[in-house]
């Protein structure tokens, strides 16, 4: 699969594994992990097969969606359950493909809460507020030359500078020690 596609988006996701869970009170279930990579933050979800179903049909109340795999598997087999975990995993990829503003319902499945209100294909600017200003990037400059150093030195500056003559020293004479 390419997934070259996907680092276009602000959000990932990936089902990289499962595990079995047995409990005295309920039959077995097999939990899935989903790793959530939002703007460089990234952090895992546990969802049992049952929640994915809870939200596909919420979602399709609201969106298109696309097939889940089916509900009635024997989830004791390795290799069905695999088949099962790469099925979700292209399902919540769809979903964020094809829609353009992702849904709360879909947000709050993959403990998201503060998802910039930008299209997807956009940065992700400021987790804070929603506003466009705020997720401008600024600046403000560390060190102001009134002119370039480099062309036009200034015997009588008050400044050292300290700059040019280190680089200037490691370029030329890196094996000079310093005084």
């Amino acid at each position: 699969m390419n997934f070259a596609f996907f680092e276009m988006h602000p959000l990932m996701v990936s089902i990289p594994s499962f595990r079995s869970e047995d409990n005295a009170l309920e039959r077995g279930y097999t939990v899935f992990k989903i790793e959530v990579l939002m703007c460089g933050r990234q952090h895992t979800v546990e969802k049992r097969y049952s929640e994915f179903h809870t939200l596909h049909k919420a979602l399709k109340k609201i969106t298109k969606v696309p097939e889940i795999p089916s509900k009635h598997v024997r989830n004791w087999i390795p290799k069905v359950v695999e088949q099962r975990r790469h099925g979700l995993e292209l399902y919540l990829q769809t979903i964020i493909m094809e829609n353009e503003v992702l849904p709360k319902i879909f947000l709050d499945f993959l403990n998201i809460r503060h998802f910039p209100s930008l299209p997807k294909t956009e940065s992700c600017g400021s987790f804070d507020t929603e506003s466009d200003e705020s997720s401008k990037l600024t600046h403000q400059p560390a060190l102001l030359f009134l002119r370039d150093p480099y062309v036009l030195p200034d015997s009588h500056d008050t400044f050292p500078n300290v700059v040019i003559e280190g680089v200037i020293h490691g370029m030329f004479y890196p094996d000079l020690q310093p005084r």
